[in-house]
């Protein structure tokens, strides 16, 4: 089964334009197969690939590592260990980034339930005053 580049950018919410320069970029595994016509056709391995750096990107992974990641995969077999601690080392940002933002999400928590409470009181008041 193949895609037009329409298709894949519906599936993976990617523009046209960003496909494009993912290819021409160097971040996909290889050349997109082409239509007699000269359209692309992009595979099933095409689309995983694609779901794949969509997410790394989505998580804050450079695009030179992303690149770098795609010509290591490229490489084929024996760099296993430098893509391990590509990965590796992103999981950590990415950890320390969530950590950080939890934090944040506890303080807009907090003044949430101050308001909470506040509402909740100003409506035990009025209820008591209309008894």
């Amino acid at each position: 089964m193949s895609f037009t580049i329409a298709e894949v950018a519906e599936l993976t919410g990617l523009t046209a334009h960003t496909l494009r320069y993912y290819e021409r970029d160097g971040l996909l595994l290889g050349p997109v197969e082409r239509a007699a016509s000269g359209h692309r056709r992009y595979t099933e391995r095409d689309l995983t690939w694609i779901t794949l750096i969509t997410r790394l990107r989505a998580t804050g992974m450079p695009i030179r590592d992303v690149k770098r990641y795609a010509a290591l995969v490229r490489a084929g077999a024996g760099n296993e260990q430098e893509r391990l601690d590509l990965l590796l080392a992103h999981r950590s940002r990415v950890e320390a980034q969530l950590a950080e933002i939890t934090g944040h999400l506890r303080a807009v928590d907090h003044k949430i339930g101050i308001y909470e409470g506040k509402v909740e009181q100003a409506l035990d008041f009025k209820r008591a005053r209309t008894r």
